[in-house]
């Protein structure tokens, strides 16, 4: 099979274009970052490169008439990424940029897609996180609500083509913490423990082939997501910012 991965060149992405790789799949990796892709793709067997910055619309069309002339038989959404901090303290331009990736870029890859993916040989996997399930996400706001437009939008497009009779198999990945560079990137961490990423990208790629619908790895946040229904959005809330406010220095 043809495999494309977005966020590729670090993380996540690059576990799962290993694991793809290791199963025997060809694989193109897609990112912003040249010379991490290069890199990533020396070391794993059958892979190219794609150079895209989700960001920039041209780049996400560019990538989406690419798509259309490939046609991978799996394609996982998983470039994002996160911002820690209160309302007024990161710029709009960031949250822009985060909505861009996180939200648009996946929707308009998943649309295009489904423009050529009619059977059962096809697979979308788009990585939301165990943040969609939560009301909201305290000093990491703006990612919280890409990551429940993620889950909802795919959840909803699954139902479809069941409807639709259509055999397309669509996933959405909702790890909890995993021990990436997203803390660096976003300027804070967890005060839980994370999974590792070759885990998770195991189990991922496991359970997508299974046709998994949600797919949660781990137990503890198979627990958490499943006893959050019994909790109040307030409680939750305050949780939730107790969980993600380590290392970043809180306003008095």
């Amino acid at each position: 099979m043809k495999c494309l991965i977005t966020g590729a060149s670090s993380g996540i992405g690059r576990d799962m274009a290993q694991v793809l790789s290791d199963m025997g799949h060809e694989i193109i990796m897609v990112s912003s970052n040249k010379d991490k892709l290069e890199n990533s793709s020396k070391v794993i067997k059958n892979s190219r490169i794609y150079v895209a910055d989700l960001r920039k619309k041209e780049d996400v069309d560019k990538l989406c008439a690419y798509i259309l002339v490939e046609k991978p038989n799996v394609v996982i959404n998983n470039a994002g990424f996160g911002a820690f901090g209160f309302y007024d303290e990161i710029s709009v331009n960031k949250e822009m940029d985060m909505i861009n990736v996180n939200l648009i870029a996946l929707h308009k890859i998943t649309r295009v897609c489904l423009k050529y993916m009619n059977n059962n040989n096809f697979y979308i996997l788009n990585v939301s996180s165990s943040a969609a399930f939560m009301p909201g996400g305290p000093i990491l706001s703006t990612y919280y609500a890409t990551k429940s437009y993620v889950k909802s939008y795919t959840l909803g497009i699954y139902k479809e083509l069941k409807i639709l009779n259509k055999k397309v198999n669509v996933s959405v990945l909702c790890p909890g913490p995993v021990n990436t560079n997203f803390n660096n990137v976003a300027g804070g961490s967890f005060n839980v423990k994370g999974l590792s990423s070759e885990y998770v990208s195991n189990y991922a790629i496991k359970k997508m082939f299974k046709k998994k619908q949600i797919i949660v790895p781990g137990f503890s946040m198979k627990f958490l997501v499943f006893f959050s229904r019994f909790i109040s959005s307030k409680i939750l809330l305050s949780i939730v910012y107790m969980i993600q406010n380590k290392k970043y220095k809180v306003r008095k």
